[in-house]
């Protein structure tokens, strides 16, 4: 059974990897074939929930995820709504989930894909990333849990993918309702309906492989086990393989696409990304993964970093490319650590006290 889960996280991250490269070639920013931060920061602007004019489009990759996790989950049988598990803390981790994303300028997907295009700067934030997650499997350690998920009706956990489908029809038949940049990353992308078939097909294998990059290296920590980590591996390779042979790897610091050179806030922003998928049991592409398969927990995660996608544009708090973050960007990450920190230390005084573990 282990061998057999190593082939299948080994055959997603080489689909992911090469899928990632291919809507680069078709459209998409450099480095940015796959990025569920960004993608979720240009749908916020879609929508009007910020008004940057760069990062506008209704990313047809993140519907595509949800609905893919979604249908096969019901195949499978894996879709299995539940919710109550803390949901206003999940969304105010998710919201900074979100800031520290959007402070380094990508999530842990596209750290791994800016590796494979060359830039040393994701290296950075790499190391950030495992120290966010190793402070994480501290609290995790000593008992640290959001609670227990209650069962919900399949009406519940059907809610989210069915208002996503909604959406996205109202993007196709109504779109002047909706924004769209005419420059910026937000204007490149893919044709929609090859954004719509990546996102369906990573949808559906990240939802039978479990793919998590924050649980893998979670797992390394906790007990040892380098299984889920593959998967990334995987999607690392594929792309650089990929990036060779298009002509897209630049190695170095210095002038790499939709990035900054910013070390420390690059780190610290992918710590506080770390930290937060610890605390949420999985990283943004899991949380898509989760929700599609009736999770309203992870929802609750989603709309929180939708809305902090809002508030990195609206209040400035985002990295801005080549020059980084501003000083109201730099304060919201530190902010950021300080609640995430408080509400894992909060959380495990009372869980070692309900169990009588202090």
């Amino acid at each position: 059974m282990e061998l057999r889960e190593k082939h299948r996280l080994a055959i997603t991250g080489a689909v992911i990897g090469a899928i990632s490269v291919l809507l680069v070639v078709l459209g998409n920013p450099k480095n940015m074939g796959f990025c569920i931060a960004c993608f979720i920061r240009d749908i916020a602007g879609g929508m009007h929930l910020h008004t940057a004019p760069i990062v506008e489009y209704m990313r047809p990759e993140i519907i595509g995820i949800i609905l893919g996790a979604f249908a096969i989950s019901v195949i499978t049988g894996d879709f299995r709504p539940r919710s109550g598990s803390s949901p206003v803390l999940r969304f105010v981790i998710g919201f900074f989930v979100m800031i520290g994303a959007l402070v380094f300028l990508g999530c842990p997907l596209r750290m791994v894909l800016r590796l494979a295009g060359g830039d040393m700067n994701a290296f950075v934030a790499l190391l950030g990333f495992i120290a966010g997650i190793g402070v994480g499997c501290i609290f995790l350690s000593n008992g640290f849990s959001l609670g227990r998920a209650n069962e919900a009706t399949r009406l519940e956990g059907a809610a989210f993918p069915a208002a996503t489908i909604f959406v996205f029809v109202m993007f196709l038949a109504f779109p002047s309702l909706f924004l769209f940049s005419e420059s910026g990353p937000g204007s490149m992308h893919a044709p929609v309906v090859a954004s719509l078939a990546a996102g369906l097909v990573v949808g559906i294998l990240a939802e039978r492989s479990r793919l998590c990059m924050a649980g893998g290296i979670r797992d390394i920590f906790l007990i040892r086990d380098f299984t889920l980590i593959l998967g990334f591996v995987a999607i690392f390779i594929a792309a650089l393989i990929g990036n060779l042979l298009t002509g897209s790897f630049s190695l170095g610091f210095a002038d790499q696409p939709v990035s900054h050179d910013k070390h420390l806030w690059n780190f610290l922003g992918m710590m506080l990304v770390g930290l937060g998928s610890v605390m949420l049991g999985g990283c943004p592409l899991r949380q898509l993964i989760l929700a599609g398969e009736g999770s309203g927990d992870s929802v609750s995660a989603v709309l929180g970093m939708l809305f902090g996608a809002a508030a990195a544009h609206n209040f400035s708090l985002a990295s801005s490319a080549g020059t980084g973050p501003g000083t109201n960007g730099k304060a919201a990450v530190i902010v950021g650590l300080i609640v995430l920190i408080a509400i894992a230390s909060l959380v495990t005084v009372k869980e070692r006290r309900k169990y009588g573990r202090d």
